[in-house]
């Protein structure tokens, strides 16, 4: 099953992810696309690690995220990816547009034949003023597109608001 968690910042959408990564009863392993380059980030770090089981498996992916999934998804295996849209801002800052398509598209294109379960977590930009800036319009153009094309690949996407999920796609929760 593949599942989409999107939502704002602090709307809840990891804590989401992680509580169904833990109710489905599979072993788990946490991907992490986050660099954390500051001590801000850092400690944004460390905050979900002190929540997540000691149990899970963590691979930290900044770039290659089709690759690590089609190494590591297995049937009895819970994938959680955290998070989209930080992995996009790690190809954005490349500043190499064949390497973005490349591996958005390798994403999307190895969804359908892998097996478990896999849970997306991505922040919600395009809810907001459009901004200023050349590479943050870019930017929220680019996660609207690849959260429009997993959405359609996806059995459930569910949007979090304020720590509440409304399922947008598939089965409630």
């Amino acid at each position: 099953m593949l599942q989409l968690i999107l939502g704002g910042a602090r709307s809840g959408k990891s804590r989401l992810a992680e509580k169904l990564a833990l109710h489905s009863q599979l072993a788990v392993t946490y991907i992490a696309t986050s660099q954390p380059l500051d001590g801000e980030m850092n400690e944004r770090v460390a905050h979900h690690r002190a929540r997540r089981p000691v149990e899970w498996a963590l691979i930290e992916e900044p770039l290659a995220l089709a690759r690590v999934l089609r190494e590591n998804a297995s049937a009895e295996r819970c994938l959680l990816v955290d998070c989209l849209t930080l992995w996009l801002t790690n190809l954005l800052m490349l500043d190499d547009a064949e390497r973005l398509v490349a591996e958005r598209d390798a994403l999307l294109d190895c969804l359908a034949s892998l097996p478990g379960e896999i849970i997306f977590v991505s922040n919600e930009t395009g809810m907001g003023v459009v901004p200023l800036g050349e590479l943050t319009r870019r930017y929220v153009d680019e996660a609207g597109w690849l959260h429009q094309a997993l959405a359609e690949r996806c059995q459930r996407v569910v949007l979090t608001v304020a720590g509440l999920p409304l399922t947008l796609k598939g089965t409630a929760l």
